[in-house]
C-alpha cells in the first residue's frame, strides 16, 4: 500500500550520488507544504520513512551506471554434514533510474539487471533482475492516484550494490513480511499496490488501497522448511485534521494470507478496525500511532478445524529528518504473511535506521531490524517448534569521489533462531563484510 500527496518539484538537492533507493520518500508530505491540502498520515499511507538526511536527497534526475560489489560471507551454504561453508561473492550490475516530479505527478523508475557469482560455490551463481516503478498523479486538486510495483529475482538478498541498503522503516499495519531470510537461495518476490485518496473537505480525507505480495522459491531444496506464500490486503480510511499538525482517523484493513507447504495450502483471513493518530511536533519530526482489535480465521488441511481468534494489533513510529542527520524508528504488532514459514504469523517487528553526513562527501549509516514470528494455526508436534526470531544489523561508510564514483564499505550480521528449521539449525549466524564501487552518470531533469 502506497499513497502520496504530490508537491511541486524541488530540483536537485545536492551532488551526493547516493544509489537509487527502492522506497518512497515522505519528506514532501509535511503539513507546512500547503495550508489547505491535507497529507496522508503515515499509519495509512504505506510509505516507508526516508532514511537519508535532506542534504542527500535528490529528485528530478536521470542516472545510469555500473555497480560492482564483492563480499565475504561465513555462511554462504551448508556442507554435507551440516557445517557452514564460507565464500566470496562478486556482483556486477548496470542500472538506470529516473525520478521526476512535476506539480501534478511523481514518477520513479529503476531497472537493474545483474549477475552474482561465487569463488568456490559456483552452483549458487545466478543472474539477478530488479525493477521498481512508482507513480502518483493528482487527478484534481484534492484527488490523488498512486501505483507501484517492486520485483526482484535474485540468489542473494544482500548483493544489491545498485540499491541503497541503509535500511527501511515502515510506518503502518500493511507490513510486507520478508523477515525470515535465506541469504543465499534462488527467490522471486513482488510487491504491487494501488491507492486513491480524496480530500472532500478542508479538514477531512478518505482513501483506499490494495496491496499484493508474492514470495516464490524456485528450488525448495535450497530452503528446507520454507515455502512459497502470497498475500492480498485492502485498506480504507477516513482522516480528520484536528489542527495544522495533528491528524486523527479510523481505518479498516482486510488481509488474505496464503502459504503453500507440501502438505496443503494454509489460508488466514483477517479483519481489523483501527484508530490512528499522527502529530508533527516540528517540520522535521513525525510521530504516529495506530491500534485496534484484529480478527483472524485460519483454515488448514484436514484434520484441523478452522481456528478463529481475536488479537490486538498496533504500532508506533517516529521519524526525524534534518539537514545532515536522519533517524527513524518503528514497532508493529500485527498478524502478517508467513515470510516463507508454513502459515501466517503473529508478527512483532521493530526497525531503526540512523544516517549521518560526516562531511560533504562522506556519510555513515547504521540500521537494524528485529522480527518475532509466531504461527497462528495448529501444527503437528512432529514438525518441531517453527516459531522464531530474526535479528539483523548493518553498519556502513560511504565516500564519494568526484561526481561519478561512490565507494561503500560495510558489515552485516544476521542471526535467525528457528529451532524447527534445519536451514538455520547448524548455522544460525551470518557475518558478511562487503565493499561496493558505483560509477554513474547523472543528468538533471527540468520541471
Amino acid at each position: 500500500m502506497m499513497m502520496w500527496i504530490i508537491t511541486p518539484a524541488r530540483g536537485q538537492v545536492n551532488n551526493n550520488d547516493t544509489p537509487a533507493t527502492s522506497q518512497a520518500a515522505v519528506s514532501d508530505t509535511v503539513p507546512d507544504v500547503d495550508a489547505d491540502r491535507m497529507v496522508i498520515p503515515p499509519a495509512v499511507s504505506g510509505v516507508s520513512y526516508p532514511v537519508l538526511p535532506t542534504s542527500q536527497e535528490r529528485s528530478n534526475y536521470l542516472r545510469a551506471g555500473l555497480a560492482f560489489m564483492t563480499a565475504y560471507t561465513d555462511d554462504a551454504s551448508v556442507g554435507s554434514s551440516g557445517e557452514p561453508l564460507s565464500d566470496v561473492s562478486y556482483s556486477v550490475a548496470p542500472f538506470v533510474s529516473m525520478d521526476q516530479t512535476t506539480t501534478r505527478e511523481h514518477l520513479v523508475l529503476t531497472y537493474a539487471p545483474g549477475y552474482t557469482f561465487y569463488q568456490r560455490l559456483s552452483n549458487l551463481s545466478m543472474a539477478d533482475q530488479n525493477a521498481n516503478i512508482r507513480f502518483a498523479y493528482r487527478l484534481s486538486p484534492h484527488v490523488t492516484f498512486s501505483a507501484s510495483d517492486i520485483f526482484q529475482k535474485t540468489s542473494n538478498v544482500f548483493n544489491q550494490p545498485y540499491l541503497d541498503t541503509t535500511g527501511t522503516v515502515n510506518t503502518g499495519p500493511a507490513l510486507p513480511n520478508f523477515s525470515v531470510i535465506s541469504p543465499v537461495a534462488d527467490q522471486l518476490n513482488n510487491i504491487g499496490n494501488v491507492g486513491l485518496a480524496y480530500q472532500f473537505a478542508l479538514n477531512d480525507m478518505v482513501g483506499a488501497s490494495g496491496t499484493f505480495t508474492n514470495l516464490h522459491y524456485p528450488n525448495l531444496s535450497q530452503v528446507p522448511g520454507l515455502f512459497d506464500s502470497s498475500a492480498q490486503s485492502g485498506l480504507a480510511f477516513e482522516a480528520h485534521r484536528l489542527s495544522s499538525r495533528q491528524y486523527l482517523g479510523i481505518a479498516y484493513q482486510y488481509q488474505r494470507l496464503i502459504a503453500y507447504p507440501t502438505l496443503g495450502a494454509t489460508e488466514t483471513q483477517t479483519h481489523a478496525p483501527l484508530l490512528f493518530y499522527t502529530v508533527y511536533p516540528a517540520k522535521q519530526v513525525t510521530l504516529s500511532f495506530f491500534g485496534g482489535p484484529q480478527y483472524s480465521e485460519t483454515v488448514q488441511p484436514s484434520p484441523y478445524l478452522p481456528l478463529k481468534k481475536w488479537t490486538p494489533a498496533g504500532g508506533a513510529s517516529l521519524n526525524w529528518q534534518a539537514h545532515v542527520t536522519s533517524f527513524a524508528l518503528s514497532y508493529t504488532h500485527v498478524i502478517s504473511s508467513s515470510a516463507g514459514l508454513i502459515g501466517a504469523v503473529k508478527l512483532d517487528n521493530a526497525s531503526a535506521s540512523f544516517n549521518q553526513q560526516l562531511r560533504r562527501t562522506l556519510s555513515a549509516s547504521v540500521s537494524g531490524t528485529y522480527a518475532q514470528n509466531d504461527l497462528v494455526g495448529h501444527f503437528s508436534p512432529s514438525l518441531g517448534i517453527l516459531n522464531g526470531h530474526s535479528i539483523m544489523g548493518t553498519a556502513s561508510l560511504q565516500q564519494q569521489f568526484g561526481q561519478n564514483v561512490t565507494v561503500r564499505l560495510g558489515y552485516t550480521r544476521l542471526r535467525e533462531d528457528y529451532s524447527g528449521l534445519s536451514l538455520f539449525a547448524f548455522a544460525p549466524n551470518t557475518n558478511r563484510e562487503f565493499i561496493s564501487f558505483t560509477y554513474n552518470f547523472n543528468r538533471a531533469l527540468g520541471r
